[in-house]
């Protein structure tokens, strides 16, 4: 029998194994396996997986250093089709928060159009926050086109804790800078070996509530969910699943998708969620060759129309299109300045700053109310500016204190800071 009949004759998995043995780890100069890279091999018939450990390779090398190992697999005879995936890490599943409600603050980042970045924008804020401290977890809600996995390079199979709970694979930098929190995500795309989802209202509407209601989560300071484009169903269920603290949304500064992007927004208004702002997505680009600055759609920026802030103007750029890591130098710098945008604005929405001389009705039993309200009135001089702070829409006090002074109010200002506050403003006659 000729060598040539004795490789052949040799185990698929024998032959597998040995071609992998001639690949290498570029930095420490020894193979794959020496270096403890290969988790598992899989066969099935010729379809052939390998789990591969290359959480602490940069994103190029370990791109690399995959393309590398799946050539070396492919010219294995008998191997129809080789895959390399991400292993799971070991995952801590002791001491875990059940359901989204277990984030201090939810973050959603919608469009109302597909292929504005919206899945770029979630993902790129979701490390960026983290780079700067916070413990995020990252919900791809997106189950028609789950997309997050594949942008941070992270897969299955999802784990369960002792009690059946879905435990969200870990997605944090290993190399992280000293300062940098753990991202968590979570997302269809972990579970379905990339196959197409068909799912109609209903059954999309009943995965997606078991996800929130189910995933054990470790306690993250923020929860970005990725939400699907438009605004159908996955989008009205979050909104009723979920107490979102607030909407970021993308789109390009494109008329059509700009007119959209209001449509959307009062959605979100008409069901009590503040809108923190728009991200304007690949604006323009900047030519390598002579560094000039190219808008990528003609005319005025229809951006300038939406009562919203502008968060961002991000260009079309590699560094964008490049996998974030939740680091510090893992995201450019204007993922940086979008956390920092999103957090202010958060802070600027949420925090409830009660001036001195203001009635706080805040939490006070009905029956108490007109008192609190009368007695501060009458304290205060002609002329004297009077604030009410209140947890209901105060419309019905300007009524009231009309009735305290017999006369018509000359201004009386309601605004409403978020979904659980409301503020009004007016001077005694």
């Amino acid at each position: 029998m000729s060598s040539e009949d004795t490789t052949t004759t040799e185990p698929l998995a024998d032959r597998v194994e040995a071609a992998l043995r001639n690949v290498r780890d570029p930095d420490a100069d020894v193979t794959v396996f020496e270096a403890g890279l290969i988790d598992d091999v899989r066969i099935d018939g010729g379809d052939v997986t390998v789990q591969a450990d290359l959480s602490e390779f940069p994103p190029s090398e370990g791109q690399a250093v995959t393309s590398t190992m799946m050539r070396a697999v492919s010219d294995v005879e008998g191997v129809e089709r080789a895959h390399v995936e991400q292993a799971p890490r070991s995952v801590d599943i002791d001491g875990r928060e059940v359901g989204v409600e277990r984030a201090d603050r939810v973050i959603a980042v919608a469009s109302a159009k597909g292929g504005v970045g919206k899945t770029t924008v979630a993902t790129t804020l979701a490390c960026a926050l983290a780079a700067d401290g916070d413990d995020v977890a990252l919900f791809d809600a997106d189950i028609h086109g789950p997309n997050v996995p594949e942008l941070l390079s992270v897969s299955g199979p999802v784990q369960s804790d002792a009690d059946g709970h879905p435990v969200p694979v870990d997605a944090s930098a290993v190399d992280a800078d000293d300062g940098a929190g753990d991202l968590e995500v979570m997302s269809i795309g972990l579970m379905n070996d990339s196959q197409p989802l068909a799912w109609r209202g209903a059954m999309a509407h009943d995965a997606l509530t078991e996800l929130f209601e189910e995933t054990a989560w470790a306690g993250p300071d923020t929860l970005v969910i990725d939400l699907p484009p438009g605004t159908g169903d996955v989008a009205l269920t979050t909104l009723q699943e979920v107490r979102v603290d607030g909407v970021v949304f993308v789109t390009t500064p494109f008329h059509a998708a700009v007119s959209d992007t209001h449509r959307s927004l009062q959605l979100f208004a008409e069901n009590e969620v503040p809108v923190l702002g728009v991200v304007s997505n690949m604006g323009e680009f900047v030519c390598d060759a002579c560094g000039e600055h190219h808008d990528l759609f003609d005319g005025d920026d229809p951006i300038d129309a939406l009562d919203a802030p502008v968060l961002a103007e991000v260009p079309f750029t590699g560094d964008m299109q490049s996998p974030p890591q939740p680091t510090a130098d893992g995201v450019p710098d204007v993922a940086l300045d979008l956390g920092t945008a999103v957090a202010d604005r958060i802070a600027e929405i949420w925090t409830v700053e009660v001036p001195e001389n203001a009635v706080d009705l805040r939490g006070v039993p009905p029956e108490q109310r007109r008192d609190r309200v009368r007695d501060a009135f009458e304290g205060i001089a002609s002329g004297e500016r009077f604030e009410v702070v209140s947890d209901r829409n105060p419309g019905p006090v300007r009524e009231f204190l009309e009735e305290q002074v017999d006369d018509e109010l000359a201004t009386f200002q309601v605004k409403r800071q978020n979904p659980e506050t409301w503020r009004c403003r007016t001077e005694k006659p």
